[in-house]
């Protein structure tokens, strides 16, 4: 009866944790293969125009072809991981200072078909 009573404690304690928000949410990205891919594998990228902390100037067309990493609003910043408002006012992950994109031609998880684009697109890296 004490097993069955710790174990339901236990239980009782996650589903406490989760519901009063401590829980914590996973990471906007993952490592994998030693770069930053989104949920579904894609391949993140860094735009070198992007200067300006707290900016992203991929818009319109650029934005078309290269996705933003959109966060929603409930997502919260913690650590390396920052959140700016884009000019067309949706949420965008930002990692270490740099906002991240995904590429429109990058079919499959793990295609890096946008690295060194215009000299200007790079693969993220942790």
């Amino acid at each position: 009866m004490a097993k069955i009573s710790s174990a339901f404690m236990s239980l009782l304690a996650a589903a406490a944790l989760a519901s009063s928000g401590l829980a914590f949410a996973a990471a906007p990205a993952m490592t994998t293969g030693g770069v930053l891919t989104d949920h579904k594998g894609m391949t993140l990228y860094t735009f070198d125009k992007d200067t300006s902390a707290g900016k992203s100037v991929c818009n319109d067309q650029c934005a078309t072809n290269w996705p933003p990493l959109t966060a929603t609003a409930s997502d919260k910043a913690e650590g390396d991981w920052t959140i700016i408002k884009r000019d067309d006012g949706a949420s965008q992950w930002v990692y270490k200072g740099k906002p991240l994109y995904t590429f429109k031609a990058d079919k499959a998880e793990g295609d890096k078909t946008g690295d060194g684009k215009g000299d200007v697109w790079h693969v993220a890296k942790p």
